[in-house]
């Protein structure tokens, strides 16, 4: 990787945010739960935004929701869900929080069963592994995948709301079940 001058993906050039988010945490592999959790809930609060509207509310969703403990979030009661809607550091979407609360609730009932990292990448990636593509120019990335929607159709199954097909594909590329960092940058 050049030092000086790195080459990175266009899409995050336009905000230091963005680039430190590039740079140090997209399309790298977590296999944490807690994290995993964290990650799908905040792509789900990105349906119909951009992505730089979450990463900059990040840390205040974090604080609003008890740093995306599912144990407390499953508790959550109508109080809650109002003290949220009143919270002008996060998105306001009665829908998409109470999502967070339903979802959850789904993941604590997939963790009883088994370790949320591995029936995530269980479904998008059988074999464990990330998977690498090799765009050479952002029109080369997909919205979604037949993957993503594997993905989705799951996890909606298993109860969660607010996931579809380009959701999880965003998500996938976020915790690095995929890799499409561009061919020429050096975050590759």
């Amino acid at each position: 990787m050049t030092t000086n001058n790195p080459i990175r993906c266009d899409w995050c050039l336009s905000d230091p945010l963005y680039i430190a988010y590039h740079d140090h945490e997209w399309g790298k592999p977590i296999y944490d739960d807690r994290q995993l959790f964290a990650c799908l809930c905040l792509e789900s609060m990105q349906a119909g935004l951009s992505w730089i509207t979450i990463l900059k509310r990040r840390e205040a969703y974090y604080r609003a929701f008890d740093d995306f403990d599912p144990a407390k979030i499953a508790l959550y009661d109508d109080q809650k869900i109002d003290e949220l809607m009143q919270n002008t550091s996060i998105i306001r979407h009665r829908a998409k929080i109470c999502a967070i609360i339903n979802n959850a609730k789904a993941y604590l009932a997939i963790c009883q069963r088994q370790s949320f990292a591995q029936y995530l990448w269980g479904i998008a990636c059988a074999d464990g592994e990330p998977i690498i593509n090799h765009p050479t120019r952002l029109e080369d990335i997909p919205s979604q995948t037949k993957t993503s929607a594997r993905l989705a159709k799951q996890l909606k199954k298993d109860g969660f709301t607010f996931v579809g097909a380009t959701t999880c594909y965003a998500f996938m590329q976020a915790v690095g079940m995929v890799n499409d960092h561009l061919a020429s940058c050096d975050f590759r």
